[in-house]
């Protein structure tokens, strides 16, 4: 991934991005050639491991070949407008951009076909969105019987991370005044997570 010195991240920037992103991308080379799928994951730092799992039927995981995976996280992101640029007006040299926050995360994928190693994760995945909710849900609220049947139907996966490539490309390049705007424009856009990271990580 191309970074630039100005959208480079820190090791705890790209720790909060691997402990609180959305759905991730994971992409392996497969016996088909590429092959990508949008899983939950949960970061497991201590181990330096991402956990997640698949739906059986979903053959990308029996087709991976060995090698390197590749998963592809995002944190907010949204479109740039010139116009709201200070720059703008002081002499019109400005073009739209992008801004956004992402992460590549590169390692070994091992699959887990194991109910009690699947639950585990299940919890865990359940249990990090659930937090803070007023009534949070619990893999214990369902029957026993319907949650083993559930968990037959999914397989783990586990990948042991080698290295990240993060980006967080927040308009760090842009004079104060400039930067102001960007905040502005996009909390009047309706992007406040957006707005949030450029104001979090201006320089």
């Amino acid at each position: 991934m191309y970074v630039p010195a100005h959208f480079a991240a820190d090791d705890e920037a790209v720790h909060e991005l691997l402990s609180h992103h959305g759905a991730a991308d994971l992409v392996t080379m497969t016996t088909d050639g590429l092959v990508a799928t949008m899983l939950p994951f949960v970061h497991d730092r201590s181990r330096n491991v991402l956990l997640g799992h698949f739906a059986r039927n979903n053959d990308h995981w029996r087709r991976t070949v060995v090698g390197e995976a590749l998963v592809i996280m995002r944190g907010p992101d949204a479109y740039v407008s010139p116009a709201w640029y200070e720059s703008k007006r002081e002499h019109g040299r400005v073009v739209p951009t992008w801004n956004y926050i992402t992460a590549h995360v590169y390692g070994t994928m091992t699959v887990h076909d194991d109910p009690a190693w699947v639950e585990n994760v299940v919890r865990r995945l359940s249990d990090h969105h659930e937090a803070g909710r007023t009534e949070p849900w619990s893999v214990d609220d369902a029957p026993e019987k319907f949650v083993s049947g559930q968990l037959r139907a999914i397989v783990g996966v586990e990948i042991a991370i080698n290295r990240i490539e993060a980006k967080f490309k927040l308009s760090q390049n842009r004079p104060e005044a400039d930067v102001d705007g960007v905040i502005e424009g996009l909390r009047a856009d309706g992007e406040d997570r957006t707005a949030a990271a450029v104001a979090e990580h201006r320089r």
